[in-house]
């Protein structure tokens, strides 16, 4: 259930951040999210009033370099391609803590092998998308959406083992980590950062709900192997496509509407 609140809650960030995004630059708006975020995860572990049980808390760092270049190509992707064929993709993350697993002793079972390959397969049907005279290329954002997708996978397994240790002390690394790179890349490239007030106050509320999605992975960590608890928070892909067709109306293509079942599928299946 943890795991699942987490899918919900990068869900909801991951269809709400780029979607801004598109309109005020993708490191203008990861900027303000990630101090958004931080704010609320350092408040939270002030309030826990503990302080960290483990050394292990310090995985969150490579778990932040992966995540947050991950979300980095999200949010691009976001910006240049449909938001029903980037999130699906990024969701084929899902492969990576499954084959972790397997290499650290799991079993998987026929239906997450068979989900493995619905997965690719939807990926390679999701990414084509169809020109005038029946001519097919790749789809504006794929290539993105795969960066996402490698980021997002070597994001769960140390913070799966971060997490395990202490959820609250991991999240609020992570998200420290995040924000120092954010800046760097924020001080490299210059963009303009103010935002009126009524959107600062939506995508701090992105980071916030971001944040939430860390803690609900790390602490899910504790009660469950990393080949379950990060397929299941990898779901988050179903909640952002269905926002992004009720809200955006964005046409895809037949194949490529399969292809989004399939990869949504394998996702799927790959929890069980």
């Amino acid at each position: 259930m943890l795991a699942l609140g987490a899918s919900l809650a990068w869900g909801v960030a991951d269809f709400v951040g780029p979607l801004w995004g598109r309109t005020w630059g993708a490191l203008r708006v990861l900027l303000w999210a990630q101090i958004g975020g931080l704010a609320a995860i350092a408040i939270a572990v002030a309030i826990h009033g503990e302080g960290p049980h483990g050394t292990d808390v310090l995985l969150a760092v490579p778990a932040a370099l992966s995540g947050t270049l991950g979300l980095y190509a999200y949010y691009r992707g976001m910006a240049i391609g449909a938001m029903t064929v980037v999130a699906p993709i990024a969701g084929a993350s899902a492969i990576v803590p499954v084959v972790f697993g397997i290499a650290s002793g799991d079993h998987p079972s026929a239906a997450q092998l068979g989900g493995i390959a619905f997965a690719i397969v939807g990926v390679v049907l999701a990414s084509l998308e169809q020109q005038e005279g029946g001519r097919r290329h790749i789809a504006a954002g794929v290539g993105l959406a795969a960066l996402a997708a490698i980021g997002f996978g070597f994001y769960f397994p140390p913070m799966h083992a971060a997490g395990s240790s202490d959820f609250w002390w991991a999240s609020l690394l992570f998200r420290s980590t995040a924000l120092v790179i954010v800046l760097a890349a924020v001080a490299a490239n210059r963009p303009p950062l103010r935002l009126r007030p009524r959107d600062l106050a939506v995508v701090l509320a992105v980071g916030v709900g971001d944040t939430l999605g860390n803690v609900l992975f790390a602490a899910s960590s504790s009660h469950g192997l990393i080949s379950l608890t990060s397929v299941l928070a990898s779901l988050y892909p179903i909640v952002t496509v269905l926002l992004a067709a009720a809200v955006l109306h964005e046409h895809v293509s037949s194949p490529q509407r399969i292809g989004i079942v399939l990869t949504l599928t394998g996702v799927v299946l790959i929890s069980f």
